[in-house]
This record gives structure tokens, C-alpha cells and sequence, in this order.
């Protein structure tokens, strides 16, 4: 037994090594991963090669909705970058709430925080160099936008994490929502006060207590409403989008009370008037408005919906016996493509930008994507180790020659009752490593499942601590910290953000752990 847990948690723990000490990229370890759990597979695990190399890549074709989404949405935001849309959005960002920097820090980095990395845009590459312009630090700069979408995370991307907890657990998206929701009002709560405090300490969270409890409330709270409300159910993937819209109406709406200035236009420079006077904020904003209606025409008009998720939903059997639906036409990625291309009739890109954008998405998306994949197919292998060809399908003969039943044999021995309260660690560790919580979802739900199955415990609640604690790993992920850092010239600050970040994310994730607990057993 000790041999084959030892190689099987072999191979993450060379990725871990690689990206820490080595510090390669999570593409390249992810690869090296790869190889090394298809030999594990292979030669100790009595796994059929061709098994090994089907449930690559079916882990590959599980990532789609992460994956893909990776790619159209670099694709969108490059586009948006070289026509010049997403400085004039920067600039008008710029005025909101000056004087108060509490209010200034919730509506940014969990109001717009949440928004943007729901519907695909990158809040540590698109912030940083807003909060540098309003007279931030480099190291809060870095730091706030790496941790003001984290408790939302499970929606980002259009909900693409969502959608892999729901498919790998046969869960429908609705109650897959509700799971989740019943941590986030709190989580984004203390994401708040964890804001406030690396910015001015305790003096700040005193002064920003209420602003942070309710930002904290309403990003969270909505995320409870929608998933419980049956009129609002079926846009569950737009669940981030419309907290991050009401956590800001909230912020605003809090400003008016207080008698504070809203907007304040004396701030911008001659050069941010000048970006102000040759765009409306409507034509910068076009590829996400028309994003957005496409995605409420399509979630919340239940004939469409149940065209495009139900009948309409390409089933592919890469595996024999198991299948993957993969919904292409319903899934985001599809109408990020579609709504960049409706844009550029009201952007009308240059022949330059069009060429610049295609430039710079051909360097920027691969890797992401490659990344976001390789580490579904880590998963795939794990899951299916030990797989042979039985009448005409593909069966695990012996529970003991598979990875992850060997792994959750383990556990439930180790952990025993205490197993609810390590998984959201298990998903800091996991979220490390891979940098996404999809990625997260991915690797450890059918562990999980096998675990709490032998545990006797709701294994819905211990997935959803695991995937959380996946997102809180966004604040100490060193991808996304280094992307902060570069847009800001300040590479080398990540390392200081990290020290910092980790005992912040190190407490978040004890308060998930709690809850996993609490939830687990009532």
C-alpha cells in the first residue's frame, strides 16, 4: 500500500517541485506530470496503454469548457487591447469612488474583480495598472486583484468550473450553484476584511467595516439568491456576472447615501481626456454587453436553453461505456467568438489591430489553454488507472490497481472524521499547483466521491470546500502574480506579495475548511 500511494501522488509532487524549485512553468510541469502518471498507470497499475492515452484524452475534451474558454477569452481581450476599447473602460474606472478608498477597494476588486473574470477577462492584467494610476502601491496593486474575485472563482469564466462539477458528478448545474453558495457570503466577507487589512491594516478595517460587510454580503448573497430563486436558476452561469454588477450598484448606491462624490472626472490626466474624447464607453463596452444579452437570451429563455444544453448536447464516447457531453454550441467559449465578431462592427479594428490581435493571441493563448488541459488529463489518468478491455468495454477490474480508490482508502483511514475539514486544503494545494480551480475540480472530485463514500458524508459539500480553497489559491498562484506584476513593470514584487498572501489565503481557507465541516454533518 505504501508503494502505490507513493507513486501515486509521484507525479504531482514532481510538478510541485518543478514549479517551485525549479520555477518552469505550469505547462511544461503539467507535461512532465503527464508522462510520468501514464507510466505510473501503466507499469504499476496494470493500466491497458490505449486506455492511458483514451482517458487523456477525454480529460482533454472534459477541459473544453475551461480550455476553449481560456482561448476565446484572450482572443476577446487581445482584440479589445489593440482597438483601444479596454484603455477607454481603464479610464473611466479611474473616476469611480475617490474619496473613499474603502468603498474604492470593494467595487474594484469584488465588484469589477468579479464581473471581468466571469466573463473571461483577466483581473490581475486588466487592475493593476488602474490602481497604480489611483496612488496604490505596487505590492497592493499586485496583491488586491489576485484576491478580490476568489470567492466567486467557481463562476469565472461563465461558470466553466461550475459546469465541471456538475458533469463529473452528474449533479444538475442548479443544485451544483446551491452546493457552492452556501459558503460564499461569508468567504467574500473575509476576502474584504483580507483586502482592507494588506492595504491599511486594522485602521482601514474599521473604517471600511461597513462597505466590506456589504460588498461582502451582496457578492455573495446573490450568488445564494440565483441559485435558489426558480426564476433566476436557469442563469446560473451568469452568476458572477450579475454579483459583481450588484456588489457595484451597491457600492454606488452606498456612496450616494453617504453624500460622496460617485464619479469624479478631475482626476483623469490630459492623456486619459484624450482616450475619454475618442470612444463612448458603450462602443468600448460592446463585446461584453452583446456577450452578456447573448448569454441571458440563451440561459433564460427555456426553449433555447433546452435546445442548446439538452438536445443539442454532442455526447462524445472517447472512453467505451463512459460519455461526455460536450454542449458546444451552449457552452460560453462559442459566444465569446460570436460577440467579439458582432464588436467590430461598432470597433471597426484597423487592418493593424486586426493583425496586431492575432499576433499577440497566437503568443498568449497556447500555453494558458495547454495548461488548462494538461492537467484534465493528469485527472483522466488518475481516475481510470488500472482500466482493461472487458466485453467490449472498458471496466477497472480491481479497485486496488486504481489511483484514486487506493488514495481515498488512505484518507479515510488518516483523516477519518476529520476528512470535510482537509479538503479545502487539499484544494489550496491543488489550485497551487495547477493555478485554476477548474483544473482543481478536475483532479480531486472522484477521490473525493470514493472518500466520502466510505465516510458516510455528503460528497457535494467536500468537492465544493476543495474547489473553493482551488480558487483561494489565486492569490498565490505565481502565474497570475508575475502577470500582475509585468503589466505593472514590477516583476520581483510577487515574491514579497506571495509571504503575505499565503497567511491570508492559509486563514480563508481554514474558514472554508470549517464550514466544509460544519456543512458536512448537519
Amino acid at each position: 500500500m505504501a508503494v502505490a500511494i507513493s507513486l501515486t501522488l509521484l507525479p504531482i509532487l514532481v510538478i510541485v517541485l518543478l514549479m517551485t524549485w525549479k520555477r518552469i512553468a505550469a505547462d511544461l510541469s503539467g507535461m512532465v506530470g503527464w508522462v510520468l502518471v501514464v507510466l505510473v498507470a501503466v507499469l504499476y497499475f496494470n493500466t491497458n496503454v490505449e486506455a492511458s492515452l483514451r482517458a487523456s484524452l477525454a480529460g482533454v475534451v472534459s477541459s473544453f469548457p475551461v480550455s476553449l474558454m481560456v482561448l476565446a477569452s484572450i482572443l476577446q481581450i487581445t482584440f479589445m487591447e489593440t482597438t483601444g476599447a479596454l484603455r477607454r473602460i481603464a479610464v473611466f474606472v479611474k473616476t469611480l469612488a475617490p474619496q473613499d478608498k474603502a468603498v474604492q477597494i470593494m467595487l474594484l476588486n469584488v465588484g469589477a474583480g468579479t464581473l471581468l473574470v466571469s466573463i473571461g477577462a483577466t483581473p490581475v492584467s486588466i487592475l493593476p495598472p488602474i490602481l497604480i494610476s489611483l496612488g496604490y502601491s505596487t505590492f497592493v496593486a499586485v496583491a488586491l486583484p489576485a484576491i478580490g474575485f476568489d470567492a466567486l472563482c467557481t463562476y469565472a469564466l461563465l461558470g466553466a468550473p461550475l459546469v465541471v462539477f456538475a458533469d463529473l458528478t452528474g449533479t444538475p448545474l442548479v443544485q451544483s450553484a446551491q452546493v457552492f453558495s452556501k459558503f460564499l457570503p461569508i468567504i467574500s466577507t473575509m476576502i474584504g476584511f483580507a483586502m482592507l487589512w494588506i492595504v491599511g491594516r486594522m485602521a482601514l478595517i474599521k473604517e471600511g467595516f461597513i462597505p466590506c460587510i456589504i460588498a461582502g454580503l451582496t457578492n455573495g448573497g446573490v450568488a445564494l439568491a440565483i441559485s435558489y430563486i426558480p426564476a433566476f436558476s436557469t442563469g446560473v452561469v451568469l452568476t458572477g456576472v450579475i454579483a459583481g454588477f450588484c456588489t457595484i450598484l451597491m457600492m454606488l448606491l452606498y456612496l450616494k447615501l453617504t453624500g460622496k462624490p460617485i464619479i469624479d472626472p478631475s482626476v483623469l490626466s490630459r492623456e486619459d481626456q484624450a482616450i475619454e474624447k475618442e470612444m463612448s464607453l458603450t462602443k468600448a463596452l460592446s463585446p461584453w454587453l452583446i456577450l452578456c444579452t447573448i448569454l441571458i437570451v440563451t440561459n433564460f429563455y427555456p426553449p433555447i436553453f433546452d435546445y442548446l444544453f439538452k438536445k443539442l448536447d454532442m455526447p462524445l464516447s472517447i472512453i467505451p461505456g463512459q460519455v461526455i457531453k460536450t454542449r458546444m454550441v451552449w457552452n460560453a467559449y462559442t459566444w465569446v467568438l460570436v460577440s467579439t465578431l458582432l464588436a467590430s462592427i461598432w470597433l471597426k479594428p484597423s487592418a493593424k489591430a486586426v493583425g496586431d490581435t492575432f499576433s499577440k493571441w497566437l503568443k498568449r493563448a497556447p500555453r494558458p489553454t495547454f495548461s488548462a488541459a494538461i492537467f484534465f488529463a493528469i485527472a483522466f489518468v488518475m481516475n481510470n488507472s488500472g482500466m482493461q478491455p472487458v466485453d467490449g468495454t472498458w471496466k477497472i477490474v480491481d479497485p486496488a490497481s486504481n489511483m484514486i480508490s487506493i488514495l481515498a482508502q488512505a484518507s479515510a483511514s488518516a483523516f477519518g472524521n476529520l476528512y470535510p475539514f482537509i479538503s479545502g486544503y487539499l484544494g489550496l494545494f491543488g489550485g497551487f499547483v495547477s493555478g485554476s480551480e477548474a483544473s482543481t475540480i478536475a483532479m480531486f472530485t472522484k477521490y473525493h466521491m470514493l472518500t466520502s463514500k466510505l465516510l458516510h458524508v455528503d460528497p457535494l459539500i467536500v468537492i465544493a470546500a476543495t474547489a473553493i480553497g482551488g480558487g483561494l489559491a489565486s492569490v498565490i498562484s505565481p502565474a497570475k502574480l508575475q502577470n500582475a506584476a509585468a503589466t505593472i513593470d514590477a516583476l520581483g514584487i510577487e515574491s514579497e506579495v506571495i509571504k503575505t498572501a499565503f497567511v491570508l489565503s492559509f486563514l480563508l481557507t481554514l474558514v472554508t475548511a470549517m464550514l466544509s465541516l460544519l456543512f458536512a454533518y448537519i
